[in-house]
Formats: structure tokens, sequence, C-alpha cells
């Protein structure tokens, strides 16, 4: 016999609402009973009943305090397991809401767990009346005239309770996780702080993971591409340095190889330090930035200033924005500081905070909030929590401040 579809979803879903009822009752009604024996005991202790009640008193109220918290955890995985619905783990000072539940409407709900499988087992001797009367013995029968009507009514009652039991069960289901959620859930607040800690952690992998895949490419670059490159500029050397008797044309032709591979040794060995400096990994911020001013098109004043009884090193994803902000706010300086003749460069360690400043003597008038290269100088210092303040008033100068985390 094939059971229809919709039937068998019903019997499930059933089936499912009467074991999260069923496994609810013992996790409800616990509590009240050790509530109970703890009151007896009390009340034997002030009344001076017993002796011995002040000692015994320490157990139900130890085991009313271990339920108060730990069925939390009980419930969680009954909600979870049977229903697919997670409720988050609550922390042991959030005590108010634990001891709410577990010890006030948990048993009330308790109680209309207790009532509906009550009902359901009422419905189930109900609906077989007939079955109860024609096991019963003979004189039995002929004692209770009538036995098959009544029995029938009984029958007819007990089915109708139990098609209503579906839709009883399903609704305690679903007040009893709204009353959980609403509960032992997390308040609006709470989700979005524990949202925010998230986001942060997970922009954190991502930096962390972007970071590593510069380091990758400059790797490949520095190890592959560069390697080959000089390989191929060494040749291109010997052979003008060697082959003397070649006609003009060819040696040009050699000549023009060897300038354009050198060329490209330097572009590559730019790109590469764009990437992620070596340096900046062998010797660190100090070394780096020097690098940065050597081959700054200005002259650049350079100051970095680390406390020796702070970390001489920051977390790598924090040295390299450092870096990359230094790198760019000079191309910047470079390319748009108007009449600028010098640039400085103060790297400071303040406790927990790393703060860059960078400063030109051109005449100013620069906007932040216009061009890509100071917002991506902004979105820099943000990706690791960090701020970017900038005054460029007309007639200069201009100073950009970042301030980077870098908790010890």
């Amino acid at each position: 016999m094939t059971v229809p579809p919709r039937l068998r979803r019903a019997l499930v879903r059933m089936r499912r609402d009467l074991t999260f009822i069923a496994a609810g009752l013992p996790l409800h009604l616990v509590p009240v009973l050790l509530s109970w024996w703890a009151l007896f005991l009390l009340t034997d202790t002030v009344n001076g009943v017993s002796s011995d009640a002040p000692v015994v008193l320490i157990a139900p109220l130890t085991l009313l305090v271990v339920a108060g918290y730990g069925f939390t955890e009980a419930q969680r995985w009954r909600f979870r397991s049977i229903c697919g619905v997670e409720l988050p783990r609550l922390r042991f000072t959030e005590g108010k809401r634990q001891l709410g539940y577990n010890l006030l409407v948990g048993p009330l709900l308790g109680v209309l767990e207790l009532l509906l499988l009550a009902l359901l087992l009422a419905a189930l001797v109900a609906a077989l009346a007939l079955v109860w009367v024609w096991i019963a013995s003979p004189q039995w029968r002929v004692e209770h005239g009538g036995y098959t009507t009544r029995a029938s009514y009984l029958s007819v009652l007990g089915l109708a309770v139990l098609a209503a039991i579906p839709v009883l069960a399903a609704g305690l289901v679903r007040l009893e996780i709204l009353v959980g959620r609403a509960v032992l859930g997390v308040s609006r607040s709470e989700e979005l702080a524990r949202r925010v800690e998230d986001l942060t952690e997970s922009r954190a992998g991502a930096v962390d993971a972007a970071d590593a895949e510069r380091r990758r490419i400059e790797r490949d670059l520095h190890d592959g591409a560069q390697q080959r490159l000089v390989s191929l500029a060494l040749n291109l050397g010997l052979a003008k340095a060697t082959l003397t008797d070649l006609p003009a044309e060819a040696q040009e032709v050699i000549d023009a190889a060897h300038r354009e591979a050198k060329d490209a040794i330097e572009e590559l060995n730019n790109l590469v330090r764009g990437l992620h400096p070596a340096v900046l990994d062998e010797l660190g911020l100090d070394a780096a930035l020097s690098g940065l001013a050597a081959r700054a098109p200005l002259p650049v004043r350079l100051r970095v200033d680390l406390p020796a009884e702070l970390p001489q090193r920051t977390a790598p994803a924090v040295e390299a924005v450092a870096y990359f902000v230094v790198s760019e706010a000079l191309t910047n300086i470079a390319k748009h500081a108007r009449e600028a003749t010098r640039a400085e460069v103060t790297v400071t360690r303040l406790g927990e905070i790393l703060r860059v400043v960078i400063a030109d003597d051109g005449l100013g008038g620069a906007d932040p909030s216009k061009g890509s290269g100071l917002k991506g100088l902004a979105r820099r210092a943000r990706s690791v929590d960090g701020t970017f303040r900038m005054s460029s008033p007309v007639g200069g100068p201009t100073m950009m401040s970042v301030e980077l985390p870098c908790p010890m």
C-alpha cells in the first residue's frame, strides 16, 4: 500500500512535533521538582522540623543552579537536532535569561506539553473504546446495557481529538520556538555586535589572504620571470662584448635588445617592490622605508621612532599598510604636489598605535574627496581599522596622518 506524499509529510511532521514535545517535558519539569524539593527543605529549616535540612538543602540548591545553566545546552540540542533551529550559545554571565527560561518560562511550557500528551493518551483510549468493550468479559457486557452506543460516541470523540492533535502539536512547537528565540536568543544589539565581530574577523582574514597572495606573486616573479630576464640580459651583454665582428646593423639590434632587457628588469623590480618588498619581511619597516626614501624623486627626510621597550615588529598586515601608504603618498607628492621641493616622513609607535605622518612643502590645496589616490590611502588604512586624516590648506603645507592599531 502506497501512502500519499501529502499524508506521509503530515505524519513525519507530527512525529517530529510530538518527539520535540516529549523531549522537552522532562527538561521543563525537572527544574520544578527541584524547586519544590528545595522549597520543602527550606520550609523544614525555617520551622525547625528537621535539623538535617540545612545540610541537605545544599543538594537541591546546587542541582537547581546546575539545571538553570546546564539545561540551556540541553534545550539547544533539542531545538537543533529535532527542529533544526539554532540557538546561540549563551555566556555564563547571561544567567538571568537562562534561569528565567529554565525556572520560570520552561515550567509553563512543560504544563502545556503535559496537557497535550495527556490529551493524546486520552484520545487514543477513547478512540479504541469499542476495542475495550469487545475484549471485556461477556458478564460485563450483560451488566452494562447500551455500551455499544456509548463506546461509539467515545470512539468518534477520540478520533476527532486525534485529528486535532497535529494542529495543536504544531502550534505548541511554534510557540516554543518563538519563546526560545525570544528568551534564549540574542538581542538585536548583541546580534549586531556579534555580526560586527564576525565581519571584522572575516575582513582581517581577507586582508591576510590578499597580503599572502601578494607575497606569493612577488616571490614567483622574483624567482621566475626576473631571473630569466637577468639571464637574458647577461647573454645579450656577453654577445655584445664578444661578437664584435658582426655587421653594424646586427650590433645595433643586440645593443637595443640589451637595453630593453635592462629596462624590463628595472620595471619588474619596481613592480615587485610595489607588490610586496622582500626587505619589509627580512629587515622590517625602518629598512623598507629607508629604501623608499632613497628612491624617491625628491629629497625625503625619514624619522622612525620605535621605543626599545615596545616590540620592534608589528603585525605583517600593519607593516604592509604603513609601507604602501608611504609609498603611494610619496608618489602622489612627486606627481601632484605643486612646487614641492622636499618631503618628510615620521613613523612613531605610541603604545598600541603606529602613527605615520607624511608632509611636503608644496602649495597645498589637495582635496581628499577627489582623486582615487587619496581615497586609496584612506581605504588601505581602514582595511586594518586605521584612520586617515589630511590637512592641505591653500598655500601649504600638506600633511597626511595615518594611525594604525598594533595591539601588543
